[in-house]
């Protein structure tokens, strides 16, 4: 049987499998169901700046109602106890999950301002969080904006958080870079430890009925597996971090897909909100029987053994796949 122990941002892990950010890990019964399942780690829910500041805001508001009318008001308010406002309920979660857990505990962080985005991390440090992944997630609207200007902001946000904390980064980024290599190199100079690729950018919809703008989740297929595979392909060997992939994938064949081309691990949420916390054994279990098949003794011998730089046509990952996905196409017309 294949050994399937790998590390990952420094941490020993049991497993290239991981849980990342879902409702499923929002729950201690449901993080110890992914556990015994054999989860390497756990990524818990990302900590949303602007909700916690709209919550205290409401909060306020609430307090300060009627504050007006006498200067007297304040002292019929009842004492408050306020165990869930602001980030309270986020940083008990990691603080029992590495109490009840085994496993490594990684904190997700989704941060709006630069300082939201260092107090927050530096919280998360303070509640035992064993790493931080940096769940950037930030559409430039502004035409004014430049595309350096948005990398920018990406790379000092990673440089200020590094300079604060002292727990492995990792930062989960989404695809749209004019140069997705020169933005992974300038991250990891900024302090990254790890790469997550891609961030799921989920785009709003238009209701025809009510001609409001709607959010709409839609959960990954494994037509999106592509996009992590390819870049994680690119970037291993050339850039200095470790890979964690990100979006797509579903069974132990894609954990096997992921991995030959060079992910250090590989993280699931949508097949595990589908078919449930357990449904992780079940994909161990199919990339075991695969690598048996094919005589596989650890993940460290089949980790980047298909990526750019060892697979025998370096440019099917790039122009050339383009060409050949055209051309079998037009030949299986009538």
């Amino acid at each position: 049987m294949m050994d399937l122990t790998t590390k990952y941002l420094g941490l020993d892990l049991r497993s290239p499998l991981v849980a990342s950010a879902s409702p499923l890990t929002g729950k201690l019964d449901t993080l110890r169901q992914l556990e015994d399942a054999g989860a390497g780690a756990v990524v818990l829910p990302s900590l949303f700046e602007e909700q916690i500041v709209h919550d205290e805001f409401e909060i306020q508001k609430v307090l300060g109602t009627g504050l007006d009318i006498s200067a007297e008001a304040g002292g019929y308010f009842p004492h408050l106890e306020l165990e869930d406002s602001g980030p309270d309920s986020q940083l008990r979660l990691i603080s029992e999950a590495k109490k009840a857990l085994d496993v490594p505990v990684i904190a997700s962080l989704n941060g709006a301002t630069q300082g939201g985005w260092v107090n927050y991390a530096c919280l998360m440090e303070e509640a035992g969080a064993d790493a931080l992944e940096l769940n950037v997630y930030f559409v430039p609207t502004d035409p004014s904006v430049s595309g350096v200007e948005v990398e920018d902001r990406y790379v000092n946000l990673v440089e200020s958080v590094r300079e604060r904390v002292e727990v492995p980064l990792a930062v989960k980024i989404g695809p749209y870079f004019s140069s997705v290599a020169h933005m992974a190199a300038r991250l990891v100079d900024a302090g990254a430890e790890a790469l997550v690729l891609f961030n799921r950018f989920l785009y709003p919809d238009i209701s025809l009925e009510t001609l409001q703008v709607e959010p709409r989740l839609q959960l990954s297929s494994e037509a999106e597996l592509r996009l992590p595979l390819r870049w994680i392909a690119i970037l291993r060997g050339q850039v200095a971090a470790d890979f964690a992939a990100s979006s797509g994938a579903h069974s132990g064949h894609d954990a096997a897909k992921l991995l030959l081309a060079g992910a250090d691990i590989v993280m699931f949420a949508s097949t595990l909100l589908k078919n449930g916390p357990g449904h992780l054994a079940t994909i161990r279990d199919e990339l075991l029987k695969w690598a048996e098949l094919g005589e596989y003794e650890s993940v460290d011998q089949l980790r980047g053994s298909m990526s750019q730089s060892h697979c025998p046509n370096p440019d099917d990952f790039g122009r050339a796949n383009y060409m050949k996905a055209l051309a079998s196409y037009s030949s299986s017309l009538p």
